[in-house]
């Protein structure tokens, strides 16, 4: 098994949101370099990789970029939706 990165983060919400996204979808993911990243102190300077298999990548890059779009457009409509409110 092959494992592929597909992406790096400093941050454990949007890892943990990934993962999440995959599990839904019934695709296995690991999060590699964790325990490095807190020995050096949680500078930043190793940022943690979210991997799955090789054979899921292109279904879980598809699969993170949908719902990336979907928080954006959520977002986006929370965000005017609140400017209609304070006004």
């Amino acid at each position: 098994m092959q494992m592929i990165e597909l992406f790096r983060s400093n941050d454990p919400i949007e890892l943990s949101w990934a993962q999440a996204v995959l599990a839904d979808e019934g695709i296995d993911s690991h999060i590699f370099d964790y325990h490095a990243s807190i020995i050096e102190g949680s500078i930043g300077a190793l940022p943690r990789r979210l991997m799955v298999d090789g054979d899921a990548e292109s279904r879980a890059k598809y699969v993170l970029d949908l719902a990336r779009r979907e928080l954006d457009e959520h977002n986006a409509k929370s965000d005017a939706s609140d400017a209609v409110t304070s006004e």
